[in-house]
């Protein structure tokens, strides 16, 4: 159809290209004025990080169609705590102690940081280490998130857990929601030995060839460049303070520990510090782990290998004492095994692993990693492998198949996708728990282990040499 003109008008095509750079301009407008961008820093708080789960990548944590999980083992950190000892003493104690000391400093005049008028410590020494109400929450959560998750799998009658009191009640919080009844799950405590080879939940305290100091020289880097623009703003506002880069790394780590004691925290405003500045805190913890429990650190896949040989073993045997197997341990153990996995690894499709430092400069933030810490390791950051039956499926065969999750993101494993969604078939994933075994075998060996009777097997699921456990109870009543 031809569009319609006179003499005394432009044609109607004229006229809409006339209107077209305005209606653009106002189209735009409106994109940026509702634009649906938005940022929670506690999900960007790596091992600070309350419990989240970010769907990365964005599969859907249900079993694909036609698949049934009949068997699962899951690894998972402790709950949300007050403080951990090290981010106490290096950065949280000294920031309010000097805050203390500054009485004369009239916070409530001060843009952004007025609420420093009447804060005041959500901790004290006493209290580090301890696990908070909403860390106890949470692990109920997930107790209760798993017995719906898995309905046809009984019961367990035992849950493991490293012997620090953190862990130890992280398991119990979790043992009360999973519990269909009172006193049906038995928690038995791992001593944390430096002496126990690789039969321990705390592998790393027995392998003399871990530091825990490992990866604080990288992130002091780029600790200094990405603080450097916020000390030097703050000090503009405050000068008599003398903000440092360990104060703000602090006042950030605050945001994190203060929300898991009292639920919310003014030092995660978004107008205290932006997303770029989170982003900076986030990339120098990712830094530090990559070096300590990581890639960058040669021990690291060495140290996760037995926990991923005893589950293989337990989850493809004929026959099992559990259906479900839950393990408790700390921040270091679960990024360890991911490195026996090969997960998350940022030379996955490119480079090489001897290359694998490169991907993680110091000088700048590598925004396209796979190694992200929040995503790894919050408060009660959980691992699991899932033993699935799968029958009527279309395009695969009817059978058996093994499945990742990741704060419940499905996640697929390295040269093994031969089955439905994320999954792995039976004989694939036996060829991948041996190529792994043949990359990481040798635990005492790399450990330089230099006690007697050490072992590169951890057995404690299926010798019970720890004893029987302890019943919680829902009021937390323990009987033996």
């Amino acid at each position: 159809m031809m569009l319609a003109s006179d003499s005394n008008h432009s044609p109607q095509w004229l006229q809409i290209g006339t209107l077209l750079p305005l209606l653009c301009t106002q189209i735009c407008s409106a994109t940026l004025l509702y634009s649906t961008y938005t940022f929670n820093p506690l999900e960007h708080l790596g091992g600070v990080a309350p419990y989240f789960e970010p769907q990365d990548p964005p599969v859907s944590p249900s079993a694909p169609q036609g698949c049934t999980p009949v068997r699962a083992a899951y690894l998972s950190r402790h709950a949300a705590i007050y403080a951990n000892d090290f981010d106490y003493e290096e950065y949280l104690e000294p920031f309010i102690t000097k805050l203390e000391n500054h009485t004369g400093i009239e916070w409530s005049k001060i843009p952004t940081l007025n609420f420093l008028s009447s804060w005041t410590a959500p901790i004290t020494e006493a209290e580090q280490e301890l696990l908070t109400r909403v860390g106890k929450v949470e692990a109920a959560q997930l107790g209760a998130t798993l017995s719906f998750r898995y309905p046809n799998l009984k019961v367990p009658a035992h849950v493991w857990t490293s012997s620090a009191e953190r862990t130890y009640k992280s398991a119990q919080s979790l043992v009360r929601g999973l519990e269909t009844d009172d006193n049906e799950i038995r928690v038995i405590g791992i001593y944390e030995s430096k002496n126990a080879g690789a039969n321990t939940l705390t592998p790393y305290k027995s392998c003399p060839a871990y530091s825990a100091s490992e990866g604080s020289d990288q992130q002091s880097v780029y600790l200094k460049k990405f603080t450097a623009p916020i000390v030097a703003r703050l000090n503009v506002l405050v000068p008599e303070f003398n903000f440092t880069s360990n104060d703000v790394y602090g006042m950030m780590e605050l945001c994190g520990y203060e929300s898991v004691i009292r639920g919310s925290s003014p030092f995660c405003d978004l107008d205290l510090f932006s997303p770029d500045d989170w982003l900076g805190w986030e990339y120098t913890a990712d830094i530090q782990y990559h070096y300590n429990v990581g890639y960058g650190n040669q021990i690291s896949g060495f140290v996760g290998l037995p926990w991923l040989s005893a589950t293989a073993s337990l989850l493809l045997s004929n026959s099992s004492d559990e259906d479900m197997y839950v393990s408790f341990t700390h921040r270091e153990l679960p990024p360890m095994v991911a490195v026996a996995m090969g997960l998350f690894n940022n030379s996955a499709f490119g480079g090489s692993e001897s290359a694998i430092n490169d991907t993680m400069p110091l000088d700048r933030i590598n925004y396209r990693r796979a190694w992200k810490s929040s995503h790894v390791l919050p408060f009660l950051g959980n691992l699991a492998i899932e033993r699935l039956n799968c029958e009527g499926i279309y395009g695969y065969d009817d059978g058996e198949y093994y499945r990742v999750l990741v704060n419940s993101a499905p996640q697929p494993l390295p040269d093994c996708a031969d089955g439905p969604g994320t999954s792995c078939s039976r004989s694939g994933f036996e060829r991948y728990v041996q190529d792994r075994t043949d990359m990481f075998r040798g635990f005492s060996e790399k450990c330089g282990v230099n006690y007697d009777n050490s072992t590169d097997v951890l057995s404690i699921y299926t010798n019970l040499d720890s004893g029987n456990g302890t019943l919680v109870g829902k009021r937390g009543v323990h009987s033996s």
